[in-house]
């Protein structure tokens, strides 16, 4: 994968990725706002480990999301957008600090989960513990989804096979 991108193209993957959030979670709306919310869109956070420059544009994509889709409000949208940019800042940090890839599954399964239940449980007065139990239930299966994509991108795109080709 390119290790340094313009500012037009880190804006152009930026914009994409963030409007494949949006296209995933609206055909996935059924399932994403469930009891156990598996947001199959919270996949694209383990992008950040190979860009870090859309930690931001996840969270944004998150908070247009819950915008068009979500219903809670404000609190919801901003919630949403810090959850985002911190499991997707956290997933950049794995790389940075060479921590195992297998790392991106805890990192997707228990911020989205613990956090969003955080304020969850206050709107839709649920217990906090049984919400962050059903979240997290929720947010396994996008959290191996976001493992197995960064692992199968690292070894279709890798850069020094790509250098010796060349």
């Amino acid at each position: 994968m390119k290790k340094n991108f313009s500012k037009t193209q880190k804006l152009t993957i930026s914009a994409m990725i963030m409007a494949i959030y949006i296209v995933v979670l609206y055909f996935t709306q059924s399932f994403s706002f469930g009891a156990y919310q598996i947001r199959i869109a919270t996949t694209l956070y383990a992008l950040a480990y190979f860009c870090p420059f859309l930690v931001l544009p996840l969270g944004l994509a998150n908070f247009i999301a819950n915008a068009l889709f979500g219903g809670l409000g404000i609190l919801d949208m901003v919630g949403g957008c810090l959850v985002g940019i911190a499991a997707s800042g956290c997933i950049a940090g794995i790389r940075r600090f060479k921590l195992p890839k297998l790392c991106i599954v805890p990192v997707i399964t228990l911020i989205p989960g613990l956090g969003v239940a955080t304020w969850l449980s206050y709107c839709l007065n649920l217990p906090y513990g049984a919400l962050a139990f059903s979240l997290c239930i929720g947010q396994f299966v996008p959290a191996v989804c976001g493992c197995t994509l960064v692992t199968v991108m690292e070894k279709r795109w890798n850069p020094q096979k790509q250098l010796t080709e060349a």
